[in-house]
């Protein structure tokens, strides 16, 4: 164990970096500042504009793009400066996250400190890393050609591959921690069906999630338990768009429709697991990790709630994206401990 623990520590560093950069980026997003920078430079970028001239430079690149044209073309330099700043502490994040990840890795290549499947696990999380990267740069290009936002599909992406590297980078870590656990899950195929079935139905809600943002959804049918005009589902729920899949995918009223419904099955499901749980377990770690999933799911649900009456206020949207982030976390958690302990 003792060989183990600066890789623990390295890895669970790269968990609260992550989470950082999910915070930042939520902000970025909701203060729409996410297409403030136009060009990308792995070096030259880490530093911001100066002084005047550079900061003009900036601002002149800005005004090149739609977002500034169609939307923003009253904004005066200081205004651009705030959302300058959320984008570019974004990507400043994301360069700090790459080299705690590479220079470590690489000292504890030569150290010999990782086994040949830790190995090919950090090799995976690079992949995935890379590919966080490259979908950030991917998704803000999508709103540089003619629509002054960017595509909700490439937003999903985007935030999607960095949950999911967070919780595998949080699996890693855990193999770690636990390394003679032993599983029980094998031995009780029903919680397996449920943990299962909960954890990818949570995962496509945090897609459902990206496409709400993506979509502004969030600022229609800003009512609950039904939708506008008392309605339980809305007529524009399956009219806005042709041919009639398209609404639960690009529609904003479908796509607002399938993450309020997603909640519910996210609530029933965690439900499920917990009483599985609590019914065939007294080891505290298991009923920890059982409580923390029913505080977290209640906590998300009102925050969803609130967020959409309210209209998407920065700091509720914040902490709705915030608490799916510790949603995941736990439930990758909870996966673990059933499946190794």
């Amino acid at each position: 164990m003792k060989d183990t623990k600066p890789v623990i520590y390295w890895l669970l560093s790269g968990c609260f970096l992550i989470f950082i950069m999910v915070v930042v980026g939520g902000i970025t997003r909701l203060t729409h500042s996410g297409l403030s920078i136009a060009n990308y430079q792995l070096i030259a970028g880490t530093i911001p504009p100066l002084n005047a001239q550079e900061w003009d430079a900036a601002f002149d690149l800005y005004k090149q793009y739609p977002e500034y044209q169609k939307i923003n073309h009253r904004m005066t330099l200081e205004e651009f400066k705030d959302i300058f700043f959320w984008e570019w502490i974004h990507r400043v994040i994301g360069r700090v996250i790459g080299m705690v990840f590479m220079i470590p890795f690489v000292y504890f290549l030569i150290k010999k400190r990782l086994t040949p499947s830790t190995i090919k696990k950090c090799l995976v999380l690079m992949l995935m890393g890379s590919m966080q990267g490259f979908l950030g740069w991917y998704m803000v290009k999508s709103g540089l050609v003619e629509r002054p936002d960017v595509s909700h599909y490439r937003l999903a992406m985007h935030l999607t591959t960095a949950f999911l590297t967070f919780a595998y980078t949080l699996w890693v870590a855990l193999d770690l921690i636990y390394p003679h656990a032993k599983g029980i899950g094998a031995h009780w195929p029903s919680m397996k069906t449920a943990l299962v079935a909960g954890y990818v139905v949570l995962v496509i809600q945090i897609i459902y999630g990206a496409f709400v943002a993506g979509l502004d959804a969030g600022w229609i049918h800003n009512h609950w338990p039904k939708m506008s005009d008392g309605l339980w589902i809305h007529e524009t729920v399956t009219q806005e768009l042709r041919p009639i899949w398209k609404n639960f995918v690009e529609g904003k009223s479908g796509v607002q429709f399938v993450h309020r419904t997603l909640a519910y099955i996210v609530v029933a499901l965690i439900g499920w697991i917990s009483y599985l749980g609590f019914q065939k377990t007294r080891e505290p770690r298991h009923r920890w990790a059982l409580k923390s999933l029913l505080a977290l799911v209640g906590v998300q649900f009102i925050l969803g709630v609130l967020t959409l009456l309210l209209q998407v206020p920065v700091a509720l949207g914040l902490a709705h994206q915030v608490v799916a982030f510790w949603l995941l976390a736990n439930m990758t958690y909870t996966v673990h401990v059933f499946r190794h302990q």
